[in-house]
């Protein structure tokens, strides 16, 4: 497959991720106010939700095309596992990251168009953060801890999941609920990233405090992913077995 086509469907995949993901925790967590006994608020159960089922579905429809990685950071967690080729990180990035700001810049519009919506509290547009911005308040510390840890076991997830020795076809529903269970986890932490695009997205929108705090979600996914792709590979790989799936089609 073409990059220029791979990158289109890793532009459209991450734009789902995060018109899905942040969409639902912007226009849906608490509607139709901040009150949590709302009956019709999703709350964080619906929001995980929401984005393991936006990775689910994209893993279905453009896995065989891109790969469905949709995060610059599992796009380095496969090439440190010498399953994705170097040479595309940077196409796949710049893709993915643009993906994830118009995906973020249309919830910003529809949002917008709510009486009384504005860009205020620790996290607006489902922005990540830390210390002030996190939404428990969490430190920087606890914050690069669980971004490397929560990361670093995603991409073990998705080594596994993709190993030619596992069932086949599966792969995406173990992967959509993996990143389901890290949004319960880390909700509450940093509002849960373990993708640099995701976090790059929202933040362009919400203001240069929000900004000046998207490298940790950089530095700590990118850490975490190279680690499990080095550690799956050292002990998980067989030498005989060739490891192809979750890698473009070649065609």
């Amino acid at each position: 497959m073409p990059l220029n086509k791979r990158c289109a469907a890793e532009f459209l995949g991450t734009f789902w991720l995060v018109f899905g993901g942040c969409g639902s925790a912007v226009l849906a967590a608490s509607f139709p106010g901040d009150d949590p006994t709302n009956p019709f608020g999703i709350a964080f159960v619906g929001v995980a939700l929401a984005f393991g089922l936006t990775v689910l579905t994209m893993a279905y429809a453009i896995g065989h095309i891109s790969g469905c990685h949709l995060n610059p950071a599992v796009s380095f967690g496969l090439w440190a596992a010498k399953r994705f080729p170097g040479s595309d990180l940077l196409p796949y990035m710049i893709a993915q990251v643009l993906g994830a700001i118009v995906g973020a810049g249309l919830v910003f519009a529809i949002a917008s168009g709510q009486p009384g919506f504005a860009l205020t509290g620790s996290n607006p547009l489902a922005t990540n953060g830390f210390g002030t911005h996190s939404p428990g308040g969490f430190s920087l510390l606890s914050c690069l801890i669980a971004e490397v840890v929560l990361t670093f076991m995603f991409l073990m997830v998705i080594l596994g999941a993709t190993d030619s020795r596992a069932p086949q076809g599966f792969a995406p529903i173990a992967i959509g609920l993996s990143l389901t269970l890290i949004h319960l986890i880390s909700i509450p932490v940093t509002n849960t990233s373990v993708n640099p695009a995701r976090s790059t997205g929202p933040a362009l929108f919400a203001g240069v405090e929000l900004f000046s705090q998207v490298w940790l979600f950089w530095v700590a996914p990118i850490v975490g992913a190279i680690v499990a792709g080095y550690a799956y590979t050292a002990l998980f790989t067989e030498t005989s077995v060739i490891e192809t799936p979750l890698t473009p089609d070649p065609k």
